[in-house]
């Protein structure tokens, strides 16, 4: 990723000689006849000056990074505001930990990602050293069909009060999935499978990962794991002490 950050920084940077943006240019290549001259001497000029500077190509992707970043959290707070009453209030999504708890951790994940499953056991942790968090699930199934039944599954297990136990043995299932594998873990977590694909065909099953989806979209969801805790948006997999520290502050209103 720094890699690929890295040539498209030196892309902006070229770009923005081309356009003549000569107050963001170093005098020796912003002044005289360079701009105006033919595009095999530019070149030369901007590859020379980065050769001879290759800090400014850090410079430029950390900037870049952060813009990047305060967009996104910009447009994240303003939809957890908006949607809020979906984060953290819809009935059919499953909630875990302490129902009534001081702060709340909206998780968005998919069985299939990796970083999800890491992220699992951070999040499992957590929760089991401190009794007041609690944590609402939005099945993302982002990475095809096999993570879309899995959502279905995990959904239509709740009616056999089996949710819980389906979503950690997915979660920490290893291998790749498919019906089949997913109907095996589902059967030994206790669950009748003959039952469970019944209730998987239920459409408001389609219609609650349509909303998550939905939900996802409007706050700027890229990739899964996702987290909301307190006002804050967290992309991506953390560890158990940025977790807690993140539900401290969330806890003493600071997100």
């Amino acid at each position: 990723m720094r890699s690929i950050l890295l040539i498209l920084c030196g892309g902006l940077i070229a770009v923005g000689v081309l356009l003549g943006l000569r107050a963001t240019l170093p005098s020796e290549l912003a002044a005289g006849p360079v701009l105006t001259g033919d595009k095999a001497t530019l070149g030369k000029s901007i590859r020379e000056y980065l050769i001879a500077n290759p800090e400014v190509l850090v410079e430029a992707m950390q900037e870049l990074e952060r813009k990047q970043d305060s967009q996104r959290d910009s447009v994240a707070l303003k939809a957890i505001q908006e949607h809020r009453a979906a984060l953290l209030s819809d009935p059919d999504s499953p909630v875990v930990g302490n129902p009534n708890g001081d702060v709340t951790i909206v998780e968005f994940s998919d069985y299939q990602c990796p970083y999800c499953k890491r992220a699992h056991t951070t999040v499992k942790s957590v929760l089991a050293a401190d009794s007041k968090v609690k944590l609402v699930f939005k099945d993302l199934p982002i990475l095809g069909e096999p993570s879309r039944i899995a959502a279905l599954a995990a959904l239509a297990a709740r009616v056999q009060d089996k949710y819980l136990a389906l979503h950690n043995a997915l979660m920490e299932s290893s291998g790749k999935l498919d019906r089949d594998r997913i109907m095996e873990i589902a059967r030994s977590v206790g669950l009748d499978v003959a039952q469970l694909q019944k209730d998987m065909e239920d459409p408001k099953l389609k219609a609650m990962i349509d909303r998550n989806m939905a939900l996802a979209s409007a706050l700027g969801v890229r990739g899964t794991p996702a987290f909301v805790i307190g006002s804050q948006f967290v992309p991506g997999a953390v560890d158990a002490d940025t977790l807690k520290q993140m539900i401290a502050a969330a806890r003493k209103g600071q997100t």
